[in-house]
């Protein structure tokens, strides 16, 4: 039975965010709110709870996740990022983007892209997100809260308990979030390029 934290959206309490951090380090699947969506977390190293967010949302191999991080910093330990891509992120984070980039040999191979070996990062724009992944220190392993069969994110928590109250260790109630998809932008020899446009515009790479 999912435990379930009304957190203030703008001024998030500290002693929640730690027991929501602590839910996170013995192994919980958590729903919680980003700048785009509610979004599904855990552990990076966490393969239980890895397959726990492939179930809930019936996911096959070659699904893409995230990492939700805290700063350029984290990002850097996790991916391979140039210069280029360093100053596009900073210009652009935080935000509603996925930056799709080389994953270092931190990510687990099982988070990996099968064939390219990328990863997708994100540094959104939500105090409790922030707080998160501050809190936490290291990135969280990160899929949007879209159920099979749906075409969007679920976007009251009060749903997401009633749906999945059975699946998750915690629902963190930010109030109601609607779904709006993050722009993606992807990193090759040819540089950066937006494969999904979004919530987030990036008028430096707009033909």
């Amino acid at each position: 039975m999912a435990q379930f934290f009304e957190i203030h959206p703008e001024n998030p309490q500290l002693r929640l965010i730690h027991s929501a951090v602590d839910i996170i380090r013995k192994g919980g699947v958590i729903a919680y709110p980003t700048d785009s969506s509610y979004a599904i977390g855990c552990q990076i190293g966490d393969k239980q709870a890895l397959d726990k967010i492939r179930s809930i949302r019936r996911l096959e191999d070659k699904h893409d996740f995230t990492l939700v991080c805290k700063d350029l910093t984290q990002v850097s330990m996790f991916t391979k990022i140039g210069n280029d891509a360093y100053r596009l992120i900073k210009a652009l984070t935080p935000g509603p983007f996925t930056f799709i980039l080389d994953a270092t040999r931190e990510v687990p191979r099982r988070l990996q892209h099968p064939k390219k070996k990328t990863i997708g990062i994100r540094i959104p724009d939500n105090p409790v997100a922030q707080l998160l992944v501050q809190e936490l220190g290291e990135p969280l392993l990160s899929s949007t809260l879209l159920l099979p069969g749906d075409s969007d994110a679920l976007t009251d928590p009060y749903d997401i308990r009633n749906k999945l109250e059975h699946e998750l260790e915690l629902v963190i109630d930010a109030g109601i979030i609607e779904f709006e998809q993050t722009t993606m932008i992807e990193f090759s020899k040819n540089g950066p390029e937006i494969i999904r446009q979004g919530k987030g515009f990036a008028p430096m790479l707009e033909q």
